[in-house]
């Protein structure tokens, strides 16, 4: 039998619209845009199950569960994908590519920007699970029939203690089920991500212009000490 670990107490730590099942299981199941049968997915073997709406906080939610618990070895991803967002490219892009600048690197939804993981706690789960993609599948028989795959695979815990992460989030708006994720409209998705990225470039901006500015002084001062040697050079030759 595969080596186990506890996960972090009270696992999962984070709040959203998932199922749990064995938290000794390798194998969690993520279902984008789709509302299958999330727990007859954990019944089949699955630590846990659900979807994942948005290319933001509802990753860094995903993340923030993997991390805590290292009996996970395995993501999967399946369902439909979310129109606009497209949280499961993201993920898939967050998990191969990592993040740059607060952007997760090859992400094509609307806002996929990272605030609430470290470098440490995205190397981690690139490093503790392997992401499996069946995509646009609903078929729960693809689904259980991956789950005993991925299972009968299992390499055992990840060497290493459990990563507890807070994700900080906005409070829902009125009739929101506690901890689920609502994606925004699509022009409103795009408005976000347009005032993220001027964010960004007036933030470079001002870096650029610091180190300008200090370039510039440091010329001035260079040349202005580079007269004053000169000046007394010269007067100690007059002067002899």
């Amino acid at each position: 039998m595969a080596d186990k670990k506890s996960p972090a107490s009270g696992w999962p730590k984070i709040q959203g619209d998932y199922h749990t099942g064995d938290s000794n299981s390798p194998v969690v199941v993520v279902t984008m845009g789709s509302h299958l049968d999330e727990q007859g997915i954990c019944d089949a073997g699955a630590a846990m199950c659900g979807s994942c709406k948005t290319e933001n906080l509802g990753l860094e939610k995903i993340v923030a569960n993997v991390i805590a618990n290292p009996n996970i070895r395995f993501l999967v991803t399946c369902g439909t994908e979310v129109k606009g967002h497209l949280s499961g490219q993201c993920l898939i892009a967050l998990h191969a590519g990592g993040v740059e600048g607060g952007k997760i690197v090859g992400a094509k939804g609307a806002i996929p920007f990272i605030e609430n993981l470290s470098e440490d706690a995205i190397k981690r789960f690139q490093e503790q699970v392997e992401l499996v993609d069946i995509m646009e599948s609903e078929d729960m028989g693809a689904i259980k029939a991956k789950i005993d795959e991925l299972k009968a695979r299992d390499p055992g815990a990840f060497d290493a203690d459990p990563i507890v992460v807070e994700v900080k989030e906005e409070a829902g708006g009125e009739g929101e089920a506690e901890g689920e994720e609502t994606p925004l409209t699509a022009e409103l998705a795009l408005i976000h991500a347009r005032m993220k990225t001027i964010q960004m470039m007036v933030t470079s901006i001002g870096y650029r212009n610091r180190f300008a500015a200090g370039v510039y002084s440091g010329k001035v001062e260079g040349l202005m000490i580079g007269l004053i040697v000169s000046f007394a050079i010269l007067g100690f030759m007059l002067m002899g």
